[in-house]
């Protein structure tokens, strides 16, 4: 690649004081927590100059905050496809729908994009060893970029994790921690860890940088419109931060003028056995209430203290959003609903923007003239235990006899 990236800084999001590019996650002065701010007005950055690189995530080197190139841990993440959906819009009642496939990033979700961000700066602070606090994606997309970059990792998860989440982190060569616990319970160790043993965590002191790999969601669901924004865009939401992020690089590109304005709808999709941000928007609130006992089977999105629920309050409410949750039956159905109508498959987690956005129609919340853009952030396969037994399968003797009296009355 060669090119450097802007110059960067870590700016306090309550305070505004500038720390300059430092290992940290919150301020000095005031405890805010602390976000990467790049200065495009030191950027030559052109819609010609991404659009002639490799379709990935680097693409967008000026918006990525890497300093050494040679740092840079490179999985093929991004650019993932954006799959005009027509007749799931029609099932859903909106005009036109888009969904945002990110279960074909190499370990299977969008979390490819933050990790990916948070290990190469691991590798460019020389660090000797990562780790995550997770509810399961997390863990693999961190143990695979670790053993990529020659690092050492350790993942913190609670023990109720599905299995074949537990198993993905696993086989990258991670040490997998499993805590009795919340996620909650999780993060709290994994700090600890990071501060005691100087590991680079990638969602606690390496956080800062971990989130701007997010952003690059939006700026590819811009570009692939043509550098123009839908209407509204519909993102799950745990700590919140990848709603925050994805508006967070659309607002940068108009910075860098590759778009001509941020107008987009955030919107919040969450399940209600776990849904604070959901709480916090619909009360009204300026805080966020945290859930101390998540109660759903969406544990990618059972966070009951998110880390970025503020800024992602502030993104709905400032871009006229709106956020919405769903139970888990409906977040189920949507999987079912989705794979039906589009050949996608993806876990509760992932879908449960499809559930929300469908709720929100049916309410009136979210018109039927809408051009939408579903973000579905994890592939299903590492939740099969969290679905019924098929019903449609049927088991024959090795004989055409046998096949023709099972299959034939389904033909007519």
């Amino acid at each position: 690649m060669g090119e450097l990236t802007a110059p960067i800084s870590l700016v306090c999001r309550e305070c505004g004081r500038d720390h300059g590019h430092v290992l940290a996650y919150a301020c000095e002065e005031c405890l805010g927590a602390l976000e990467v701010r790049i200065d495009f007005g030191k950027v030559q950055v052109s819609r010609s100059k991404i659009s002639s690189r490799d379709r990935d995530l680097w693409r967008y080197r000026e918006f990525l905050p890497i300093l050494d190139d040679s740092c840079i841990v490179n999985l093929g993440t991004g650019y993932t496809p954006l799959l005009r959906a027509d007749s799931l819009a029609k099932a859903i009642g909106v005009r036109r729908l888009y969904v945002k496939n990110d279960t074909v990033n190499p370990t299977f979700s969008f979390k490819d994009r933050p990790s990916g961000i948070a290990v190469s700066k691991a590798k460019e602070f020389r660090m000797n060893a990562v780790g995550c606090a997770s509810t399961g994606n997390l863990a693999g997309s961190t143990a695979a970029h670790a053993s990529a970059a020659g690092l050492r990792s350790f993942v913190f998860m609670p023990s109720s994790v599905e299995d074949p989440k537990v198993f993905h982190a696993s086989i990258y060569g991670s040490t997998v921690v499993l805590v009795e616990g919340t996620y909650d319970d999780v993060n709290r160790l994994a700090a600890l860890a990071a501060d005691r043993f100087n590991i680079g965590v990638v969602n606690v002191n390496l956080r800062p940088y971990y989130v701007e790999g997010s952003k690059t969601m939006g700026l590819e669901i811009a570009e692939q419109l043509g550098w123009r924004l839908p209407d509204r865009i519909v993102v799950p939401c745990a700590s919140g931060a990848l709603l925050s992020a994805i508006h967070k690089g659309i607002s940068e590109a108009v910075e860098a003028g590759l778009l001509e304005d941020d107008r987009v709808a955030m919107t919040c999709a969450q399940p209600e056995g776990c849904s604070p941000i959901v709480s916090a928007f619909r009360k009204g609130l300026d805080r966020i209430e945290p859930v101390r006992s998540p109660r759903t089977v969406v544990q990618s999105l059972a966070i009951g203290e998110p880390g970025d629920g503020l800024q992602a309050l502030k993104v709905i409410r400032e871009t006229g959003g709106t956020a919405g949750a769903v139970s888990d039956r409906e977040a189920i159905e949507a999987v079912y609903l989705l794979a039906k109508e589009t050949g996608i498959f993806a876990e509760p987690g992932g879908a449960i923007s499809v559930a929300v956005l469908k709720r929100l129609v049916e309410e009136g919340e979210v018109g039927r003239d809408e051009e939408v853009v579903c973000c579905v952030t994890g592939a299903g396969f590492k939740t099969i235990e969290v679905f019924p037994p098929p019903e449609n399968t049927i088991r024959v003797p090795a004989s055409f006899q046998s096949l023709s009296a099972a299959i034939g009355p389904l033909l007519g």
